[in-house]
């Protein structure tokens, strides 16, 4: 796979939700993806910058546009220092949240990319990965 484009942001504060919302659009549009696509990854986007926030106390997202033979892609990588996940299964569940939300956030998320890969541990931090292919 190869990066042709990147840049990192900082989730610290709700208005950067927002910037994270209309990054994503940005570049879904550059890359050519379907009214329905930017859609499908503006939302994911959306989703997991909010959970990144508000239960990892803020961090960061990179956005890269990837590239496999033929394919081209948008992969975001939301990092954060929180507390972790201490039942990943549990949390990929519909329906389960800690907080206020409806709990699709994480299982809504991966319905609505080509890949999802998340990386977890309890008391430093959680990673997840997404990438949508044109």
């Amino acid at each position: 796979m190869v990066v042709t484009k990147d840049d990192t942001m900082e989730i610290r504060v709700s208005d950067h939700v927002v910037l994270v919302r209309q990054a994503v659009r940005k570049w879904s549009i550059e890359l050519g993806f379907s009214l329905v696509d930017q859609t499908k990854m503006i939302t994911a986007a959306s989703e997991l910058a909010r959970n990144t926030l508000d239960y990892g106390k803020g961090g960061t997202v990179r956005l890269e546009r990837v590239e496999e033979g033929m394919k081209k892609g948008l992969r975001l990588t939301f990092e954060d220092q929180g507390p972790g996940i201490p039942d990943l299964e549990k949390a990929l569940t519909d329906g389960y949240t800690t907080g206020r939300g409806m709990g699709m956030g994480l299982s809504g998320s991966k319905r609505l990319v080509n890949e999802f890969d998340i990386a977890t541990k309890v008391g430093e931090g959680t990673r997840v990965t997404i990438t949508r292919w044109k």
